[in-house]
């Protein structure tokens, strides 16, 4: 049986994997076998990442919320269940945001949730 060789499908399959290793060092970069294995993990850790992202800025704005409702005499979890009852509709977010730039407009939150 005649040998054949493997050529444009698997070389644009090896060269999609070797684009992606851009800015990798050594053999990371330039071995496919190494580079799969190193590329694999980067996208798997790239997903992590974007995931622990989200997890870490909102303990970030808790953190800034409850940090001004404290300073006005209330804990984080009443001001957010007065928010709730009152039905004023902010997100974690925008309150954060309001909490640090405009402590004035957060105080005026903290009044009409009460």
């Amino acid at each position: 049986m005649a040998r054949v060789k493997r050529g444009f499908k698997a070389r644009r399959r090896r060269n999609k994997v070797l684009k992606l290793a851009k800015g990798f060092h050594f053999d990371r970069r330039r071995k496919y076998k190494h580079t799969a294995e190193t590329v694999k993990r980067a996208l798997h850790n790239m997903y992590k990442g974007r995931r622990l992202l989200k997890r870490d800025m909102r303990r970030l704005w808790i953190v800034r919320i409850n940090a001004a409702s404290k300073s006005l005499g209330t804990s984080y979890s009443k001001f957010m269940h007065s928010l709730k009852v009152n039905k004023i509709e902010l997100n974690r977010k925008m309150l954060a945001e309001i909490a640090a730039r405009d402590f004035e407009g957060f105080k005026a939150i903290h009044e009409a949730s009460k």
